[in-house]
């Protein structure tokens, strides 16, 4: 086998695993914040929205979560969670909004707040889910800026990207859903998703931690089979070679 080849397969090899292992650290970094995983992003449609807690405050075990929901949310259902407490925290308006069935509101719910029962361990993760009615708003993004309170500290997940500002360069970003067009299913009569029905181990499951397996899987995959190829190529370009007399 000529070096030039020798080298130019070792070469690509070394690329993909060095590219696979930056992809992994990106992941990685992304599962490190407070992040929202929506089942469903369409507009006008009832979505179970899980926000993953990774970590505590540095080494300190987390005590309390606050979610602030957007203006564009009247309401939201927790799930419950036998881990935590759960309150729903009622504003008053400064003026009647008009819903899209015609109907008034003077309040809404702004917050959602969780208070572990037990602080959980920095080294250990929950999920907390809502379930939403997304608003008729596809192509934005809403965000949902929110509070983890530690034993010692605090992390205020709540930096919303400017224009153009790549969201990954902020060192607390806010939890957000991107809105799609509404999917033909989904009308403004739409039944309201139950919660009730959601296990803990549903939840447990239900998380950025997933799509992240996922990739972790893929990554691993396309790099075993970069591995095999070309101990295939060294194994093909051998047989080729002459026995020596």
């Amino acid at each position: 086998m000529k070096k030039s080849s020798l080298r130019r397969t070792l070469s690509a090899t070394a690329i993909a695993g060095g590219t696979a292992a930056l992809m992994m650290a990106g992941l990685a970094g992304a599962s490190a914040h407070v992040s929202v995983n929506p089942d469903k992003t369409a507009a006008n449609s009832y979505a179970l929205l899980t926000f993953g807690v990774p970590h505590g405050c540095d080494a300190s075990a987390t005590t309390k979560v606050t979610i602030n929901l957007p203006d564009e949310l009247t309401d939201a259902t927790p799930t419950v969670n036998p881990n935590w407490t759960v309150e729903k925290v009622t504003q008053t308006l400064p003026e009647p909004k008009k819903l899209a069935d015609g109907t008034s509101i003077t309040k809404r719910t702004s917050q959602i707040v969780y208070t572990a029962k037990t602080p959980l361990d920095p080294h250990l993760r929950d999920a907390l889910v809502l379930s939403v009615k997304l608003p008729d708003a596809a192509g934005k993004t809403i965000y949902f800026p929110t509070l983890q309170n530690c034993e010692q500290g605090q992390t205020n997940w709540a930096e919303i990207p400017a224009a153009g500002q790549d969201p990954h360069s902020l060192k607390a970003p806010a939890p957000s859903v991107a809105i799609t067009p509404a999917a033909a299913a989904d009308g403004h009569a739409a039944p309201a998703v139950s919660t009730t029905a959601v296990t803990t181990e549903q939840v447990a499951s239900v998380s950025d931690d997933g799509s992240q397996a996922r990739s972790w899987a893929g990554l691993v995959a396309g790099v075993a089979g970069l591995v095999l190829g070309a101990a295939a190529f060294f194994r093909k370009r051998s047989a080729k070679v002459p026995a020596a007399k």
